[in-house]
Parts: C-alpha cells; sequence; structure tokens
C-alpha cells in the first residue's frame, strides 16, 4: 500500500462506473456519512463472497446507523453485477478492470498472476475520506468481522457527531435557542419544520421563532410557573364522552356473554 495511505490522511477521490454504469464519485457516494470501502479482488474469490455476505446480512444495523459502504472490484461490468447480486448488497459497486486503483495504490497481488487483482483492503473512512482505519485482506483473517467495523464506526462516529452525546455542555442550550447546527439532521430541515422544544422557560424567543405555524396548537401548563411545560393541546375528552353517550351508555356495560 502507498506509503501515504494511512489513518488520519486523506483518501483519494476515485469516480468509476458502478454497477448500473454511472460514473460515481467516492466522495458523492459517501456524503457527510462515514464510509465502509472495500477493495475487492472479485467474483471469482470466496473469500470476497463471504466477507460480502456478512456485510449485506448486517446492512441493515449500517443502514440505519447513517453509514455509507462501497466495494470497488477489477472485474468487468457483467461480472460486477454477478458479484453483487450473488452477495445480496444493496449498496454500489464499481468497476476498475484498467487496474487504476491498484496501480496508484502499489496494491497488486503479484503472487495471482493469471486474475491480477489487487490485495484486497477494507478501509473505514470518515466524512471528507478521511482514514480512520486500514486492513489489510490478503489473509481471511486480516478482514474486519461487522464487529471490528461497529467498535472502529462507534469510535468516528464520536469524533464526527457533535451530538454524539446529548449531555455534552452547551447542546441543549444551543437546541433551546433554535441553533440546529450541531443536530444530525435537524440541521438540514427547513424552518417551517423545525421542532418546538417541549421544555421552554416562559417568554423563549425560541418558541416564537422556531415554527410559527405551530404555535396555535401548544398552550403552557401553568402560566404561574416561570419554567412551564410546553405541551400540544390535546382533543376535549369530555367531547368524547358524549360522542359515547349519544350512542349508549358512558361507562359501557358489559356484555352478556352468549350461551
Amino acid at each position: 500500500m502507498r506509503s501515504d495511505i494511512i489513518p488520519g490522511n486523506v483518501f483519494p477521490d476515485y469516480a468509476l462506473p458502478d454497477h448500473t454504469g454511472t460514473i460515481r464519485r467516492l466522495s458523492e457516494l459517501q456524503g457527510r456519512d462515514p464510509l465502509i470501502l472495500t477493495l475487492a479482488r472479485g467474483n471469482y474469490c470466496p473469500k470476497e463472497h463471504q466477507q460480502h455476505l456478512e456485510l449485506a446480512a448486517h446492512y441493515p444495523k449500517i443502514n440505519v446507523a447513517y453509514t455509507q459502504i462501497v466495494t470497488i472490484a477489477t472485474d468487468d461490468h457483467h461480472t460486477l453485477q454477478e458479484f453483487r447480486n450473488s452477495v445480496g448488497a444493496q449498496w454500489p459497486f464499481l468497476s476498475d478492470p484498467g487496474r487504476t486503483v491498484q496501480q496508484e495504490l502499489d496494491i497488486q497481488e503479484y503472487t495471482d498472476p493469471e486474475h491480477n487483482p489487487m490485495i484486497p483492503h477494507t478501509l473505514v473512512l470518515k466524512p471528507g475520506l478521511i482514514i480512520h482505519s486500514i486492513y489489510n485482506g490478503y489473509w481471511f483473517w486480516g478482514r474486519p468481522s461487522f464487529y471490528d467495523l461497529w467498535h472502529d464506526l462507534r469510535a468516528a462516529t464520536a469524533e464526527i457527531r457533535p451530538d454524539w452525546d446529548l449531555s455534552t455542555p452547551g447542546l441543549r442550550e444551543a437546541w433551546d435557542a433554535g441553533d440546529y447546527s450541531k443536530f444530525h439532521g435537524w440541521d438540514q430541515r427547513s424552518a417551517e419544520s423545525m421542532p418546538t422544544s417541549l421544555w421552554l422557560p416562559q417568554g423563549s424567543p425560541s418558541l416564537m421563532s422556531a415554527a410559527p405555524s405551530r404555535q396555535r396548537s401548544w398552550r403552557r401548563a401553568r402560566s404561574d410557573d416561570p419554567w412551564s411545560t410546553v405541551v400540544p393541546a390535546l382533543p376535549s375528552v369530555r367531547g368524547a364522552h358524549r360522542r359515547l353517550a349519544h350512542r349508549g351508555s358512558w361507562p359501557p356495560a358489559p356484555r352478556r356473554p352468549s350461551r
């Protein structure tokens, strides 16, 4: 592996055709999330199938954790599609039959001149393609298990998400002030969809500015308490009782068991 491909440095932003033939760039596929990148031998290797079958089995967890996966292999377009389909992968596979990545990263597996693949590697990349960890998978036990990746991704996510621990000093104050820049997902929402905090001091400006369209549906529980709860107005229970009373008795009488 090239000497500068180490934790803390930036991985090259390769642009290669995916399994649909569309040119995709790694930075585009990663977005703002951590990325699991596998540099694979290709469809012919049973070790690749075992690793990618495990990733596919745990993909629902990876997906809900706001984490992306990309596989790069030296297979041609149709063989790449077979590889992806055979393991049940739901993430992009990129095709590099010209061995651009292999040559630029100096990872030619010279012990297999027949297939001329890359030496398999798995990398965990933080946003911006910043390298967090690297695994050399020439031997199968050098590859990370899903739980190795879990440990890496826990550490990487804690570094990149300011709201990893909601008890961090200043986070609650920022939320109540209507500053959602440190909250993943909320920083991308429109002003109309912003939340109103459930606990606000009376007269807080954030209640008036966060979501004006919602103000009519909120009321204060106790106007004499400066830290009163802001709760949504609920439909009248009496009205429900009247509707039930109109249909019959309230509370409803128990039904006789059928004989």
